[in-house]
């Protein structure tokens, strides 16, 4: 069961439990999951506006669909070398950085 220390180290850990996928197919696994998966997100998403489905139950099922989304950042994060909390770290420092130069908006990696 979950503890009340849970943090993103710990779900990664506890994820990688659950992955069975071959040696052989590490990185491209994940990375071609993490596709699929954010599109049955993004299709979710888009139920709520063409059909109006708004309800606790089904914004609970893409909540599921961003558990699955979680799951495969935290495997491509470790199959790439990195914990999920660096990966999240180094995100906030990106972000952070774009906020101080005025370029949170815009397009590009880089600016």
């Amino acid at each position: 069961m979950i503890k009340n220390n849970w943090n993103l180290n710990n779900y990664q850990m506890q994820a990688r439990k659950f992955a069975i996928y071959p040696e052989r197919t590490k990185i491209i696994y994940p990375a071609l999951g993490l596709a699929g998966e954010g599109g049955e997100v993004a299709d979710k998403v888009k139920k709520i506006y063409r059909d109006g489905r708004d309800d606790a139950k089904f914004k609970g099922e893409i909540a599921k669909e961003i558990g699955d989304v979680l799951w495969y950042c935290a495997m491509l994060a470790e199959d790439l070398g990195f914990s999920l909390q660096q990966v999240a770290e180094m995100n906030i420092y990106k972000l952070q950085q774009r906020k101080a130069l005025g370029t949170i908006v815009g397009d590009g990696d880089n600016r």
